[in-house]
């Protein structure tokens, strides 16, 4: 029984999060220290540290496009030369036109391979297939989703 308990015991301290705190000081020469331990003969500031935060990249990706969306369409209220914008405009939303048709025709393809892939296939049309889903995925994340 007391072993037990020893283990537990053990397990708790050892699973128990390090706390340390972080301390500023600066020095006579005006050199500012940072420390785990509080200056003994100077005044000292403790320091709060923010853990760090990510962002999915396609989270990322998404909030780039809105944002780029809104700036467009800011710059486009301020503009005095509205009918030039008009017609820049129905350019752009074509090449987006255009832009989205390629990349759902990438998305068929790639939808069309892997069905293939699931279907069944002989050793060398599985790596011929395996080729084209990779060349599809690429060209797809070049031209549809980095841009």
């Amino acid at each position: 029984m007391p072993r037990i308990m020893a283990v537990a015991v053990l397990a708790f301290v050892f699973s128990s999060p390090a706390v340390a705190g972080i301390y500023t000081w600066t020095d006579a020469s005006g050199v500012v220290h940072f420390t785990d331990t509080p200056s003994p003969d100077k005044s000292h500031r403790s320091v709060e540290v923010a853990a760090p935060v990510t962002v999915p990249m396609a989270e990322n990706l998404q909030q780039h496009r809105r944002i780029s969306e809104i700036r467009e369409q800011v710059q486009g209220m301020l503009s005095p030369d509205r009918k030039r914008d008009s017609a820049r405009n129905k350019s752009k939303e074509k090449a987006i036109a255009k832009q989205a048709k390629i990349c759902a025709g990438y998305r068929r393809k790639l939808a069309q391979v892997q069905s293939q892939l699931r279907a069944g296939y002989g050793n060398s049309k599985g790596n011929s297939l395996r080729r084209k889903r990779r060349n599809i995925s690429l060209s797809l994340g070049r031209e549809c989703i980095l841009r």
